[in-house]
């Protein structure tokens, strides 16, 4: 009897131990860490093998969990040996040669350490305005946007010196061919790739496109006739655009232009390799990307509740449902909706300016806080949103930095993403990202 109560007792004194251990052990954190490698900040130093060994070996030292290694620039050119694209052999004095294979050793490097790779593209970018440099200069003029002016003049893009981004016309089907072609035979070329993010899928502004091939295409699309154009769409007052009577429409097709591509792209990489993971990567300013031709939300979400600038048929041009990784660009000095409540009415410290961003709006979605937390209600759930931070704007301000990643790991269930590796080096913030990721 005295054995049998010993028996007992030591059996529940034991799934008392496994009951207590099970609820006091931390869960695994599942938050994924990528790591983003822009590839002309990057050029010099990713030109070396054992360079690219030593970065990827500390990335997991600290605690990432993934390489995304740029391959296309907003030149147009590639950082592969390409049978479509050009060659990216030269930057900034630096030159390699066209079998120098990066993209292969990031990916056996980083699968040694259990890290997933992935490729990110530059899609609709074709030139660099401030070097005068890339396809839309040379190989295809033709493709580059049309940017509607104050001055009532629609140019060529590469006349827009203040724009370093030569962006091309996402409705040119002879673009879209192109670029899918590239998006095909990296895929193809690289089968143990974990995933593609595209980058700048998108157009470059709202003042553009406005060739005579969006007009006709807009026109068969909607079933209008326009017989003032652009100021059917938008006409300018000074230097500020405003909407005019067919604008709703135009915000809708074009995003429609952009949905269908990512469909198109979407099926056909899936083909070539199912487990291949499709991501994207935009700015988090939701209120005003529409501008840029994207609805990177769900389409369970309906924006016209919200907005006044979305038709009644705006929803259906999301793509979030077609996402495995979305990367949402939380661009903001300001990391908490308390943060903006003390900055209401002061000045922007914002140093990065992109397309379509209002970086004098102290509303909550300015903030990292409060752009995440847009971000999550407008997928719907449908992808995990990762938080992503450009390092730059922190200057020196660590701490500040610092806080950001704390609030990105702690607000997005799709991880955090550091754009990129090159400030880390400069600014030497290891430490930090260590202490504050985990």
């Amino acid at each position: 009897m005295k054995r049998i109560y010993t028996l007992a007792l030591s059996g529940l004194l034991a799934l008392l131990f496994l009951t207590t251990a099970c609820t006091s052990s931390p869960q695994a954190d599942t938050r994924r860490k990528y790591m983003w490698v822009d590839c002309e900040s990057n050029f010099a130093r990713m030109s070396c093998p054992d360079s690219i060994r030593h970065y990827t070996q500390r990335l997991h030292q600290i605690g990432f969990t993934d390489l995304v290694i740029d391959m296309k620039s907003i030149m147009g050119e590639v950082l592969y040996d390409s049978k479509i694209a050009p060659y990216m052999g030269e930057f900034k004095g630096t030159e390699r040669p066209r079998d120098y294979d990066m993209l292969r050793y990031f990916l056996d490097e980083g699968h040694k350490l259990g890290m997933r790779v992935h490729a990110s593209l530059n899609i609709f970018a074709g030139g660099h305005n401030f070097f005068k440099r890339g396809i839309i200069y040379n190989e295809h003029p033709e493709w580059q946007s049309m940017v509607y002016r104050p001055d009532g003049s629609i140019v060529p893009i590469e006349q827009i010196t203040t724009n370093y981004n030569g962006m091309m016309n996402p409705s040119n089907p002879e673009v879209r061919a192109y670029e899918k072609s590239i998006l095909v035979e990296i895929t193809e070329r690289y089968p143990d790739l974990d995933g593609l993010i595209f980058d700048r899928l998108r157009y470059d502004e709202i003042t553009s496109d406005f060739s005579d091939l969006s007009r006709k295409q807009f026109e068969e699309w909607s079933g209008l006739k326009l017989e003032r154009y652009p100021e059917d769409i938008i006409y300018w007052e000074g230097e500020n655009w405003r909407p005019s009577k067919y604008f709703k429409q135009w915000i809708e097709w074009r995003a429609t232009v952009i949905k269908s591509y990512v469909e198109e792209l979407h099926t056909t990489l899936r083909k070539i390799n199912p487990r291949l993971l499709i991501g994207d990567y935009t700015g988090a300013w939701y209120p005003t990307y529409f501008q840029v031709g994207v609805n990177w939300a769900s389409t369970q979400y309906d924006p016209a509740k919200d907005y006044d600038w979305a038709s009644d048929g705006y929803y259906k041009t999301g793509y979030a449902d077609l996402l495995d990784i979305y990367m949402t660009g939380l661009y903001y000095t300001l990391v908490t909706k308390e943060d903006a409540d003390i900055a209401n009415g002061l000045a922007a410290n914002d140093s990065r300016n992109e397309a379509a961003m209002d970086s004098s709006d102290r509303s909550y979605c300015y903030t990292v806080e409060g752009g995440a937390e847009l971000a999550r209600k407008i997928t719907c759930g449908v992808v995990p949103v990762c938080g992503s931070l450009y390092v730059d704007q922190y200057g020196q301000d660590s701490e500040l930095f610092a806080k950001a990643v704390r609030q990105v790991m702690k607000d997005n269930e799709g991880g955090l993403m550091i754009f990129d590796l090159v400030h880390i080096v400069e600014h030497d913030w290891w430490d930090i990202l260590e202490k504050n990721i985990r």
